[in-house]
Parts: structure tokens; C-alpha cells; sequence
């Protein structure tokens, strides 16, 4: 895939998409509340219900007046209900939820986290994912690509036969249009979307001006996701299925759904750098740091992985999350900057949230030994007889 995405990203065309998404970022993120209003009021006009969450806590208790007297609801790969919890929210209020990516699947059979935005599985070989299939479905399968795949869609697709919700992300929200963008390459969203009620969860920095723009976002996504120009589903919602083909009246729930429900999320965002919102989601800033492909997800909290994972984590969680995530680990070697389509300046971002953390009263136990030797001997070094030295006088 990196050979793909390489070859991809050199054409002249990405070139100038990128360029296009960039100002596109750079003009949405400056003026999100400006969009809030126009959404609610597309949404609103589109026979959407609209609804902004100031946090996870907010947008679980949303999701759940709506859903509480479903059994069991289904949802598609989606970073921002990993971040609010919405799975374990939901199964904590006794009910199921079942992850209808490939992928995000096998994670949940195994209790385990994600280890990449567009491929948690990455970590498990094809031995292990057939024996986990066998565990925990109770089927025989052989362990290659085409039995896996099968097994765990036919257990899905029987699963959703029961389901009347469907829940996903979006990949990119038009505020002027009331449309809301999501990319997908199984078609899953898509089955989601035909539930009798679909409910999509945004954070606001997903928010842009118009359907053109946020289809510019996607492609952009795409290209530096998978290597592709394009993914195999583009869905579009701009409101509940309808049909007026019988004397020109208006009935809706045709073949979609009758109720279509948009939250978009704050969770911090408001508070963070505008360059930590121009984030499209490809994932190649995490593929691309020596950290990451050291520990892993050890880099990283609760579906933000990496650099840009850490720093942001800051903004929804605190500092506390922050270090915990590892916001030290980073080298500030830039690479994520480097491979950024958006060139997202994430060192200086770390830099600052650093300062914050250590505000906060959160350092590595290896600091605090050096802050110590600076003031006994004026080094950071046990030992050391620099003690009167200038650079212990702002310590």
C-alpha cells in the first residue's frame, strides 16, 4: 500500500487537491461557529434532527434517549464514538452493539484495541485471526483472506437482521448544504443508512462549507488512506428516505430510514490549536513515526493514535490523558509533518501541550532526576560541581 499511496500522492492532480483541501481546512476550522449555525439550520431544512454534544458524556446520553429500547444496534468504524466510549456507554445500559467493519469486528471479538485509524487488525496474523473466529464464533474457518471474510459476514449480516439503528461517523459534514459525507469501502455504511433510524456522530472539525468541499476532503482522505483515487463507496445523507411518486405526496421511510439523527461533537475541540482540527483522518502521519512503529498504540489514547493522537488527546481529556498517552515519547523528528497532506505542524503542537503538561505537574520520573541534579550540582548529571552555574538561576 505504501507503494500505491506513494505513486498516488506524486501525481500533479493530488497536488493540487491538496492545496484545495488545505484552504478548505484552514477557512473551516477559522470559522466553525459560523458553520454550527448554517448546519443546524440545513439540517433543520433537510428534516434532520440536530443536536451539538459539549462532550462524550452529553453525546452517549443523546444516543441512548434515542436507542433505549432497542436490543441491539449496529455501528461502522468511526474514531469519534471511540472516543466517547460509546460501545461500552451502551453495553453498560444492557445492549449489544456490533461493529459491522472487517476489522473493527475482529478488535471486538478479541477485546483488544486498534492499532490504525483504516486498519485496527493490522497487529493479528491470518493464524490468529481464524483462531480467534473459532473461539469466540464457535465456527471452523481456514486461515486465509476469503474464510475469514465470509465467517464474520455471515455472522454480521444475521446479526443485522434484528437491528432497526444503525450508528456511524463521517468523514466530512457540509454545513451549507446539510450533507454528511462518509467513505467506506465494504458497503456497510450503507446497509446502516437503510435502518430505520440512522443516527451520525461528527466531531465539529468535520464541519466545511459546502458538498463540493467535503467530497474534496474525501478524496483527499482516500488518496493518502489507501493509495486510492477514489474509495468504492462515496454515501452521501442530506436526509430521511422520502418519496412522493403517488399524487405528489410526501411519505417517507420508502427504503431508508424514517429518522435521521446528526450530533456534532465539541469534546475539547473548541479549545485546541486550529492546526490540530485540519486533521482529515488518513492515518499517514501514524504509518510514517519511528514512535509509533516502535509501541504501537502505547502512542496514542483511545482511538488517536501517534503524534497528532497525544497532543490532541490534551484538548478532550486533559493533561492528566495527555502524558499518560505518551506525549513525551515523541522525538519531534517532524515526519508526521513531512507526510502530512495538510502538513500539519504537529512537533509544535506537542511542543506547546508539553508545556502544558508539565504545568500541570506531569513529568517523567527521569525529569524530575535531572531538575533534582541541576539544583544540587548545577548539571543534569549526579556528581557534577556546576552548582553556582548560570544555568540553575531559572530552574
Amino acid at each position: 500500500m505504501a507503494e500505491r499511496r506513494a505513486k498516488i500522492t506524486e501525481d500533479p492532480l493530488i497536488g493540487r487537491l491538496k492545496e484545495t483541501v488545505k484552504n478548505i481546512r484552514e477557512n473551516s476550522t477559522r470559522n466553525l461557529e459560523k458553520l454550527l449555525e448554517k448546519a443546524e439550520e440545513s439540517f433543520q431544512d433537510n428534516d434532520i434532527e440536530f443536536y451539538i454534544a459539549e462532550n462524550g458524556e452529553e453525546a452517549n446520553h443523546i444516543i441512548y434517549d434515542i436507542v433505549k429500547d432497542e436490543r441491539i444496534i449496529a455501528k461502522s468504524k468511526s474514531n469519534t464514538l471511540t472516543e466517547i466510549n460509546l460501545v461500552n456507554f451502551l453495553e453498560k445500559k444492557g445492549l449489544e452493539v456490533i461493529e459491522t467493519d472487517l476489522g473493527d469486528r475482529i478488535i471486538q471479538l478479541t477485546d483488544d484495541r486498534p492499532v490504525h485509524p483504516t486498519a485496527p487488525a493490522l497487529h493479528f496474523n491470518m493464524q490468529e485471526i481464524a483462531d480467534i473466529i473459532t473461539e469466540k464464533l464457535k465456527v471452523k474457518v481456514e486461515a486465509n483472506p476469503e474464510d475469514i471474510m465470509e465467517t464474520i459476514k455471515a455472522d454480521v449480516l444475521r446479526k443485522l437482521e434484528n437491528v432497526k439503528v444503525g450508528i456511524t461517523g463521517a468523514n466530512a459534514v457540509a454545513a451549507y448544504d446539510g450533507s454528511i459525507v462518509m467513505v467506506h469501502n465494504e458497503g456497510n455504511i450503507g446497509l446502516l443508512s437503510l435502518k430505520d433510524t440512522h443516527i451520525i456522530v461528527f466531531g465539529i472539525d468535520k464541519l466545511v462549507g459546502t458538498l463540493e468541499d467535503a467530497i474534496s476532503v474525501a478524496k483527499l482522505e482516500t488518496a493518502y488512506a489507501t493509495g486510492s483515487r477514489v474509495p468504492s463507496y462515496i454515501s452521501v445523507v442530506s436526509g430521511p428516505s422520502k418519496t412522493a411518486d403517488i399524487q405528489k405526496i410526501l411519505l417517507k421511510n420508502m427504503y431508508g430510514p424514517r429518522r435521521v439523527v446528526a450530533i456534532a461533537l465539541d469534546n475539547g475541540r473548541s479549545k485546541a490549536p486550529l492546526e490540530c482540527l485540519w486533521c482529515i483522518g488518513c492515518g499517514t502521519c501514524i504509518t510514517s513515526c519511528p514512535i509509533y512503529n516502535v509501541v504501537g498504540y502505547d502512542f496514542g489514547y483511545n482511538g488517536y493514535l501517534g503524534g497528532r493522537g497525544v497532543a490532541f488527546t490534551n484538548f478532550i481529556e486533559g493533561e492528566r490523558a495527555s502524558f499518560d498517552a505518551g506525549i513525551y515519547m515523541c522525538t519531534l523528528c517532524s515526519r508526521c509533518t513531512i507526510t502530512c497532506p495538510l502538513e500539519i505542524p504537529i512537533a509544535d503542537i506537542i511542543e506547546e501541550v508539553r508545556c502544558q503538561v508539565q504545568r500541570a505537574g506531569y513529568r517523567l520520573d527521569v525529569h524530575k532526576n535531572i531538575i533534582k541534579n541541576i539544583k544540587e550540582t548545577g548539571t543534569p548529571f549526579k556528581g557534577g560541581n556546576l552548582k553556582d552555574s548560570k544555568w540553575t538561576s531559572n530552574v
